[in-house]
């Protein structure tokens, strides 16, 4: 079968990696892909936002099934587009992908059917929400209402952090539309957990759980980026926990979604805060998270591409999802400067003798070269039978992958192993 992935960083690399290994899979195009992609798949120069472009690519070249990864084209409708022309998908329509376009309207859904999140309220008006601010609970978290590459989040210390960062979204607009209208809500405290899940919009079946390392730099500090590493499963994420979690937050969304005619298939992401009165929803997100997909997916020991099929036509119950017993991390190997200003075009080499996944998300190919094109450059991967050796793999096998001005965390996972050491 002929498929065609949509998107061009990371965790495509690691979905296109996993896609290959099924016997059905024939063929993969990445949309638009990028030069480490290009190993492993047909790389096509076509935006993942040009959904016209995207359609009439997979019309002419008859493909048979698509995955469409990027929150950008879910939400503007591409899975719409492309299953109106009868290409099966994986991945929600535009009416499910609202749940991560819009806060206002995944805060609303959880209120209205009883999930549990934090206290909020919603601001369409500056002023307004300054007024709120004077007396609102320190710390508070800002939130622009639509989508902006993931950095539409503002945890604010103090009240004036709090007025600033409303000023910025709202007046400044510094992410654009995105922050025209605002949630402002309660700090939460807690051990933060990804869960992403595969849904047909019936069942739900959750992945490993995973923790996510946004902090540029060691022990947490440094500027917030897209995520400089992942471990997983997370030691925080006990069975007890995962029971309430099904029973309190993912059937409970996914029913939610079906009664307000938005049914939801493909993956839905939970970040969850565990709070001391238990499990709260932080975000959801309407596609495989970056970079949790490149520990999640190593683990995945049956067959993705079936798991999607049946995602996409309703079958996810009789469809077999088993996951490794054992552990990945997943070290991010930025440029040095990142997530400000930086250098690239660098070129990219990886030691003959690696044992660890390289999952490439900002390189071009120049004259044969892989060269660095971005501030997250790759990721190494590796998974263990327990987290310490995955850790031990993983930064055993950075050393073997060179480009001029790498940077990267030398704690990743350090964390998750001392949670483990206090249970």
């Amino acid at each position: 079968m002929k498929i065609m992935v949509v998107g061009g960083g990371g965790r495509e690399h690691a979905i296109i990696k996993k896609l290959a290994k099924s016997p059905q899979v024939d063929k993969i195009y990445a949309l638009p892909g990028n030069g480490g992609i290009a190993a492993d798949a047909e790389c096509v120069n076509i935006g993942a936002k040009d959904i016209d472009a995207i359609v009439a690519f997979a019309i002419e070249n008859k493909i048979d099934f698509a995955v469409v990864a990027p929150d950008d084209p879910l939400v503007l409708g591409a899975v719409d587009a492309l299953e109106d022309k009868g290409i099966p998908c994986f991945g929600p329509r535009k009416n499910a992908a609202i749940i991560e376009g819009s806060k206002i309207f995944s805060k609303n859904l959880m209120k209205k059917y009883g999930i549990p999140t934090a206290a909020y309220e919603v601001f369409t008006e500056m002023d307004a929400a300054l007024e709120y601010l004077k007396d609102a609970p320190i710390p508070t978290v800002i939130k622009a209402d639509g989508l902006a590459l993931g950095k539409g989040v503002v945890i604010a210390m103090t009240r004036d952090e709090a007025t600033d960062a409303v000023r910025s979204m709202m007046a400044d607009k510094m992410f654009g539309e995105s922050g025209s209208r605002i949630v402002i809500e309660e700090f939460l405290t807690g051990p933060e957990v990804s869960v992403l899940s595969f849904t047909d919009g019936k069942v739900v079946i959750p992945m490993v759980s995973s923790m996510d390392h946004k902090r540029a730099k060691d022990n947490d500090e440094g500027l917030n980026t897209g995520g400089m590493g992942t471990i997983a499963p997370n030691p925080y994420y006990t069975e007890a926990i995962a029971e309430r979690c099904m029973k309190e937050i993912f059937l409970p969304t996914v029913n939610a979604m079906n009664a307000e005619g938005r049914r939801f298939c493909g993956c839905l992401y939970f970040g969850l805060m565990l709070t001391p009165d238990g499990p709260r929803v932080i975000e959801y997100n309407c596609r495989f998270g970056d970079p949790e997909t490149q520990v999640v997916l190593p683990l995945l020991e049956s067959d993705l591409f079936e798991i999607m099929k049946a995602c996409s036509n309703g079958t996810l119950a009789d469809t077999e999802v088993k996951f490794s017993d054992g552990a990945a991390c997943c070290v991010i190997m930025a440029s040095d400067g990142y997530p400000q200003k930086y250098a690239s075009g660098f070129e990219i080499t990886v030691d003959a003798d690696c044992e660890a996944e390289v999952y490439v998300a900002g390189a071009k190919l120049s004259d044969g070269k892989l060269l660095s094109a971005g501030g997250r450059v790759l990721g190494v991967t590796a998974t263990a039978p327990d987290l310490r050796a995955a850790i031990d793999k993983a930064y055993a096998n950075v050393p073997k992958v060179n480009f001029e001005n790498a940077y990267y965390r030398r704690d990743i996972g350090q964390r998750a192993l001392k949670a483990y050491s206090e249970n």
